[in-house]
């Protein structure tokens, strides 16, 4: 996948057309929630010229936190088979059936 592709595809990190005074969020909130609802880009907010706070709507907020937890159980994973801490097939459906019996009562 070329840079282009990618920015295309994923969007860029550039954040300046979504830098706004705290006295801009003082003074219309409702707008620059509207912003980032429509445009899916977190606002940084500055004080005093330094970025001091994000206004990211909360869908953009949720995928992003699922998307860290995913990295999460990738990176826990790949430690795991380099530390050899891996399972048969076998064994991770042995595994997985008793877990399954225990949390439905043993029927």
């Amino acid at each position: 996948m070329t840079r282009g592709e990618f920015r295309s595809k994923f969007g860029t990190m550039d954040y300046r057309q979504g830098i706004e005074p705290v006295t801009v969020l003082k003074a219309r909130p409702a707008e620059l929630i509207r912003r980032a609802q429509e445009t899916r880009r977190p606002l940084v907010i500055t004080q005093n010229g330094k970025a001091t706070a994000v206004l990211q709507d909360v869908k953009s907020y949720q995928e992003q936190r699922q998307a860290l937890l995913l990295l999460r159980f990738l990176a826990t994973g790949e430690k795991d088979f380099r530390e050899g801490r891996v399972l048969s097939d076998a064994e991770a459906d042995a595994h997985f059936q008793a877990r399954l019996e225990a949390m439905s009562g043993g029927d």
